[in-house]
């Protein structure tokens, strides 16, 4: 079988280079610019999500929203401390795999 998720972003300023290490798709952001990373789950309507960062639950702050029920998770003002690797999971199924995205920071 065979499984594929994508991620959709946008970053305002210079456009992100998506590349893949294996199966983690890796975005690379530039300081100081601003990134919306989309979860790909697939439930409709979208239950709550939450968003972790290198496996600890992301608490939101000025920088950090999330969005649409966690569908989406901005950052603002790309920093390197912000690089990492992201997962987004809805709370309604804990067992589920949870889609990840690596980003990196350049500038």
């Amino acid at each position: 079988g065979e499984d594929s998720r994508s991620f959709h972003v946008s970053i305002q300023g210079t456009p992100p280079s998506i590349t893949s290490a294996g199966e983690i798709p890796i975005i690379t952001a530039v300081a100081g610019g601003q990134l919306l990373l989309e979860c790909p789950e697939g439930t409709e309507p979208h239950p709550n999500i939450e968003w972790h960062r290198e496996g600890s639950l992301l608490q939101e702050d000025a920088r950090r929203q999330v969005l649409a029920q966690g569908r989406f998770l901005q950052l603002r003002a790309v920093a390197a401390a912000d690089g990492g690797e992201y997962s987004c999971r809805a709370t309604s199924s804990p067992g589920a795999t949870s889609p990840r995205v690596r980003v990196r920071v350049h500038g």
